[in-house]
């Protein structure tokens, strides 16, 4: 039907707090908390965010106090609001089984969640808290380490055998570290944005300077060297697309599996008309990212 040979990594199998590709950088990540002597993590994102729902689960199996601020619908700094406001359930309510202390906002840009999340941390220090800031998405180099590694694995899985890989792109650490750990090999990394802001591009470039710091064997590349798509956002970041939902429903009808509606919805969106257009050929890996649990708190989408 596409013209290409497609295989799925499945991320969304992990197993770990109901699976995704943040449970790989909380390997990292937790590992780097428990090291610095905290007991405290403040992290930030959206209402349904699949990270603050694993960062949670992995501070709870440790004995971490893990707190999260976050805003329904967060866009852009200095864009007019978008979509409706976030129902409970999905990552909301397994955040309150993995007792997290969410501390939700107004919605706003990024800025402002971040600015918040920050003064919430310096709160918790005064009160007497060994705090650590986790960034938005775990995006940093222990995140991108985490998918550097990735690359590695499925190279020596399938021996060079893909031609492309297709993932969704957010925060940044996930394409950074798989277009790092690919980078001098045949295969190309392609991430499908799901937020409406090319200059992510540039903290890809950030990242990957930060993990060649802690990792020199990857390399520090420039926001050239990312192919990073934003032809499928749709009407903004957290907003189901109806691109995104057809493609969904594709996969769920002819595969048996589940997409969620904000990233791998709209990343597979993006790779079934880049391989209709001929943009694909030849083997390419679809990276599934996981995030099953919001599909609980958007209702009915089948395109």
């Amino acid at each position: 039907m596409l013209g290409i040979e497609l295989w799925i990594k499945r991320d969304d199998l992990t197993g770990f707090a109901m699976g995704g590709n943040k449970g790989r950088k909380l390997e990292y990540i937790v590992a780097d908390i428990l090291a610095s002597g905290a007991d405290t993590v403040v992290t930030c994102g959206s209402s349904q965010s699949n990270f603050v729902r694993q960062l949670g689960a992995a501070c709870a199996m440790h004995g971490l106090e893990c707190h999260a601020v976050v805003m329904d619908l967060p866009r852009p700094d200095g864009t007019e609001p978008i979509g409706e406001p976030m129902a409970m359930g999905g990552n909301l309510l397994l955040d309150t089984y993995f007792r997290v202390r969410v501390h939700k906002v107004a919605d706003g840009g990024w800025s402002e969640l971040e600015a918040a999340a920050g003064s919430l941390a310096a709160q918790l220090a005064a009160e007497g808290k060994r705090v650590r800031i986790v960034p938005l998405g775990g995006s940093g180099p222990f995140g991108a380490l985490a998918f550097w590694n990735a690359a590695h694995e499925l190279q020596a899985q399938f021996e060079g055998r893909f031609d492309y890989v297709v993932t969704a792109s957010s925060s940044g650490s996930t394409q950074t570290g798989l277009t790092c750990g690919f980078h001098g090999s045949a295969t190309k990394v392609i991430g499908m944005s799901s937020d409406p802001e090319p200059e992510i591009a540039d903290d890809m470039s950030a990242i990957s300077h930060q993990l060649a710091a802690v990792h020199p064997l990857s390399p520090a590349l420039s926001s050239e060297d990312f192919t990073f798509r934003l032809d499928w956002v749709g009407p903004g970041y957290g907003v189901a697309s109806q691109a995104g939902n057809e493609a969904l429903s594709l996969m769920a009808t002819t595969e048996g599996i589940m997409l969620d509606p904000i990233y791998s919805a709209k990343a597979f969106a993006g790779l079934v008309a880049m391989a209709k257009a001929g943009e694909l050929s030849g083997s390419v890996c679809f990276w599934h990212t996981g995030g099953t649990p919001v599909l609980f708190a958007y209702g009915e989408i089948a395109g």
